[in-house]
């Protein structure tokens, strides 16, 4: 049994998360260890195949060599394609440690884009939500964050920056409902964010148990706990808008299960394993400054 098993929901790992997720200090991925990890996490090798054919056929790799022999090389980057922003996970870091209190503003943004430009008001729109605001109505939308600035980076790249409006407001009414928890409860789908973390947490659990058992841990076991777990944390943070710990219900569950994950990765990086593991991906290690 594997540390997913018995954790309700939790999303599996996209074939292209494990192959960025592999990537080395030095770019390359080894194919080897592609072919093993993926089949400890339930994935074909047909699979691995294909989603490898797609990322260089999309540039983002190149191929040397064939079968579990070959060795794979990082075009760019491969982080940001698949982790949560950097920014993000250290905004929640810093609200769990009580570094980042709510100063009450509320943010609010309008914008009426034309039929015509159709396309730029759905990016827009998405832009917004990305970011972690509300709709309140059509074509406004209120933060608890000062997302100005990208915001209007984003408007002025979809050349639609003289249809926004933003503006503050210390005082927000919708509906009748003026406190800020309230609101955020009304506007946030509290619930279905609050499910992903308590996931997240019996899943990052799950792995601390597993440390703990006598048992050795493998290489590749190891590898496939760490690219789960940092999975799991994507899934988790995609849709949070990392609203203030003052809009939050307490205890939160989002601070409890960053607190396990930030222990668990402690754990595994810490882990020794008795094949002489390498040291875990870039995509795993990209958390660890802001966890700790």
């Amino acid at each position: 049994m594997t540390p997913a098993d018995g954790v309700p929901g939790l999303a599996p790992v996209p074939t292209r998360t494990l192959v960025h997720a592999l990537v080395r200090e030095d770019g390359t991925v080894d194919a080897g260890e592609l072919y093993t990890v993926a089949g400890l996490l339930g994935m074909t090798d047909q699979q691995v195949r294909l989603c490898l054919k797609r990322l260089v056929a999309e540039g983002r790799f190149t191929h040397e060599g064939r079968g579990r022999k070959a060795v794979l090389r990082a075009v760019a980057d491969a982080d940001g394609t698949v982790a949560p922003d950097a920014a993000h996970v250290r905004l929640a870091y810093r609200q769990d440690h009580g570094l980042a209190p709510w100063d009450g503003v509320w943010h609010l943004f309008a914008f009426a884009v034309p039929e015509s430009e159709r396309a730029a008001r759905d990016a827009l729109r998405d832009t917004l939500l990305h970011l972690g605001a509300a709709p309140l109505q059509g074509g406004l939308y209120v933060c608890a964050h000062p997302i100005e600035p990208l915001v209007e980076a984003r408007a002025g790249e979809l050349r639609v920056a003289a249809s926004v409006t933003s503006l503050t407001s210390t005082d927000l009414d919708v509906g009748g409902v003026v406190d800020p928890p309230a609101l955020a409860a009304a506007l946030w789908p509290l619930d279905g964010i609050a499910a992903r973390h308590d996931e997240l947490a019996a899943f990052a659990r799950s792995c601390l148990d597993r440390l703990d058992r006598p048992e050795p841990l493998a290489s590749a076991e190891r590898l496939s706990l760490a690219i789960r777990l940092a999975a799991a944390f994507s899934y988790a943070m995609t849709p949070d808008p990392l609203l203030p710990a003052e809009l939050l219900p307490r205890p939160w569950p989002g601070t409890r299960a960053r607190h396990l994950t930030a222990t668990a990765w402690a754990a595994l990086a810490k882990h020794p394993a008795p094949d002489g593991s390498a040291p875990l991906p870039r995509l795993f290690v990209l958390y660890e400054d802001f966890a700790g």
